[in-house]
Order: C-alpha cells, then sequence, then structure tokens
C-alpha cells in the first residue's frame, strides 16, 4: 500500500483527499452564503473563479462538493468492502448451503443495474448522505463478495493454510490472520475501483434530485444546475465537468496503479 501511496497518481489522489477533507479549515468563503447582487459575477481577487447564478462562491462551493464526493463514495466503499469481503470469505471457507445461499443472493442483486436500484432506493427512503452511504455499499457489495470469494476458493487449500489448519488453529484465526492478508490485495483494488465508480453514481444521482439536498454543493447537482445558463454562463457547468471528469482520471490510475502492483504475472516478471 505504501508504493502505491508513492506513486503520481497516489500521491495526487493524496493532495486530492486532502484538500477535500481540509475544507472546513481553509480559508474560503461559506459555499452557502448569497450574494443575489454578484450573481454571475466573473473571477476576482475574493473569488477566483466567479460567483454562481445566485453569488454563491465558486471555488468553495466545488471544494466542499468534492470533499462530500470523497466522503460519500469513500463510506460507501469502505462499508461495501466490510460487508461483502466477510460474505465472501465466509462462503468459500465454509461452503456448502451457506456458500449457496450467499452467492446466489449476490447474483439477484447484480441483475439490477447499479443506477436503476440506486434510484430506486433513494426514491424510497429520501434523499441525503445518510441515504447514499448504504445505497451505494448496496450497489457494490456484490463485487467485494465474489472478489473475496474467488481469492478464498484459490488459496484455501494451499499447503500454509493446511499446516496452520493442522495445527489447531480456530477458524477465526485461520482467516483473520492466514487467509486475510493474502487476499488484501484484490480487495485493495476492487476497493479503488469502487470509490471511482461511487463517485460517478452519486453524482448521477444528484443531477437527478435523488442524491445530496440542496443548499449542499454537489459536483452532479452543480453540473444539473448550470445547463439553464450554459449559454450565458458556460464556466459554471465547465468548472464542476473538471472537477469530476479529474478526480475520477485520478482514481482510475490509482485503481490501475494497484492492479499491477497486486498482479502476480507482473510480480513473477519482475
Amino acid at each position: 500500500m505504501k508504493k502505491a501511496l508513492l506513486s503520481p497518481s497516489g500521491i495526487l489522489l493524496s493532495v486530492i483527499v486532502l484538500l477535500a477533507l481540509a475544507a472546513p479549515i481553509l480559508p474560503l468563503h461559506d459555499p452557502l452564503k448569497l450574494d443575489v447582487a454578484n450573481r454571475f459575477a466573473g473571477p476576482s481577487a475574493a473569488h477566483l473563479l466567479g460567483q454562481d447564478e445566485i453569488g454563491r462562491d465558486l471555488l468553495s462551493r466545488l471544494v466542499h462538493a468534492l470533499r462530500g464526493a470523497i466522503l460519500i463514495s469513500g463510506s460507501a466503499a469502505v462499508l461495501a468492502g466490510v460487508i461483502g469481503s466477510l460474505l465472501g470469505i465466509v462462503a468459500a471457507y465454509n461452503r456448502g448451503l451457506t456458500e449457496m445461499l450467499s452467492m446466489r443472493f449476490m447474483d439477484i442483486v447484480l441483475c439490477f443495474p447499479p443506477l436503476l436500484l440506486a434510484m430506486l432506493a433513494a426514491t424510497l427512503y429520501g434523499s441525503g448522505p445518510l441515504t447514499l452511504v448504504p445505497v451505494l455499499a448496496l450497489v457494490y457489495v456484490p463485487s467485494f463478495t465474489r472478489v473475496a470469494h474467488a481469492s478464498v476458493l484459490t488459496i484455501r487449500t494451499l499447503d500454509y493454510v493446511e499446516a496452520t489448519r493442522l495445527m489447531g488453529a480456530s477458524p477465526a484465526r485461520i482467516v483473520l490472520r492466514t487467509i486475510l492478508p493474502n487476499i488484501a490485495g484484490p480487495l485493495s483494488v476492487q476497493f479503488s475501483f469502487v470509490m471511482a465508480m461511487s463517485v460517478v453514481l452519486e453524482s448521477g444521482l444528484s443531477f437527478l434530485g435523488l442524491g445530496v439536498v440542496p443548499p449542499e454543493p454537489s459536483l452532479g447537482m452543480m453540473i444539473g444546475a448550470a445547463r439553464a445558463t450554459v449559454i450565458d454562463e458556460p464556466w459554471l457547468l465547465f468548472a464542476p465537468c473538471i472537477v469530476l471528469t479529474g478526480l475520477i482520471l485520478v482514481l482510475n490510475a490509482f485503481c490501475d496503479h494497484m492492479r499491477d502492483l497486486f498482479d502476480p504475472r507482473r510480480s513473477s516478471a519482475a
């Protein structure tokens, strides 16, 4: 993991995350403060990127929207990773009925398109981060389950696992101390991928009005609001699009680096 963070994509992602998390203490304007008299004002010393359709500082709203996207997608990825990995490990280690029920349920969830499933859940339970995090986690639990299940099936019968079992170790100890460290690589790659996809899905839901609740800033919601003024003020649309695209590209580059780092074929070739 240290090698991944020291890569160019890892360093850039770390800078973005730190900037976003530090948004409340940065010397920025209040992202919710209105200044209708200066609506659509261009860049100035006080407002480096200008002001939006109701006079709010655009730079401040972009940074806080980036913070929201990272917190929501990161929390969803962690929750999905914990639940999905646990289900996949238990299913592959115990086999039998546990495996059949767990994997068939994951197959049912995978039958629904992620956006459709997320829209249905957000419509039923309302908008907001407290709804978004479990909804996004539910969408991506099956991917972690399948990765963990396949990884455990690969190593559960290897000599070092059998040796640990013959030494009298409990199943919980075997899973936590022997199996889990050896499947951390594929799960880490899946985590970075899920986080990137969660950013896209969260932005899409906010664009449709089913995500972050106004007036809190969201990249998807800012893109949706800027459509009405795109002819006269295209910058209000381009700015959140650039930030969203940049974040996804960095996350995808980090995911690719993680995949290469943990690829056994790459390691053996080296």
